[in-house]
């Protein structure tokens, strides 16, 4: 059984009068937040408002950088060359760190968005000028990754020395293989599958999948989405369910 775990959620979406997620409802349910860096979305005030909040909240905070693509929230493909992909971190990453240095923090780990997160697991030439970035971003690198952790990011990641941090999504099905079953549209979770999921995981190391067959999987962090029409009630009940089996509830420690 792990004796502890991190609970992460996506913050900081909106643009300008646009809102996306209840980051008010969600920050002081978790401990770590993956901030949007301007690209898919966010924008400068919005960054610093979210890191502030997650200061007040003692929340660590990751960079979430994904394709220049606000219109599409970056979850259109888009041909790019590894010196795009490495310098795209940097220029996110860079951003959120002086958001960060504003108000005494320090980066905790970056997390890739949407359908930058999908062409790097599969893209080794992609996968590894992003991890060169990571790893001169930090001191001390970590990133975070949806189990299983073998696909050509994390791979690259760790052979450039750089902690990767897996996670499971409790508002989300799994299917046989392990692989994540996206949401088209966003839905209520059920919340006592959701609870169910976590104290299976973290008792066994495996998750249950649309079929019912379990899966074994590696992670040491939960990712739950704060767009979710009841994300706050499966924040809840995420925490409720560790707390009733005696796990923990901390950041990832470097």
């Amino acid at each position: 059984m792990l004796k502890s775990m991190d609970i992460n959620c996506d913050m900081g979406e909106s643009f300008g009068n646009w809102n996306m997620g209840d980051d008010a409802g969600m920050m002081p349910r978790i401990t770590t937040a993956n901030v949007a860096c301007g690209f898919h979305a966010s924008d400068p005030v919005t960054m610093l408002k979210t890191v502030a909040m997650a200061r007040e909240h003692d929340v660590a905070v990751g960079s979430h950088p994904g394709l220049p693509d606000l219109l599409g929230f970056g979850r259109r493909a888009m041909n790019i060359t590894p010196e795009d992909a490495h310098a795209y971190v940097v220029y996110q990453t860079g951003a959120l760190q002086a958001a960060l240095h504003m108000h005494g923090l320090k980066l905790h780990h970056v997390k890739p968005h949407g359908a930058f997160y999908s062409v790097l697991r599969t893209d080794e030439a992609l996968a590894d000028a992003v991890a060169d970035a990571i790893a001169r971003l930090s001191d001390k690198p970590m990133l975070y990754w949806p189990a299983p952790t073998d696909a050509a990011m994390p791979v690259a990641a760790r052979k450039k020395g750089i902690r990767v941090v897996g996670e499971i999504y409790p508002d989300l099905q799994y299917a046989a293989d392990g692989s994540l079953v996206i949401q088209r549209t966003k839905h209520e979770t059920d919340v006592a599958f959701a609870a169910a999921q976590v104290k299976r995981y973290v008792t066994t190391g495996q998750v249950e999948a649309m079929d019912g067959s379990l899966v074994t999987l590696d992670a040491e962090s939960l990712c739950i989405h704060g767009d979710g029409p009841n994300a706050t009630e499966v924040g809840d009940a995420v925490r409720a369910a560790l707390a009733e089996i005696g796990c923990a509830i901390a950041p990832v420690m470097d």
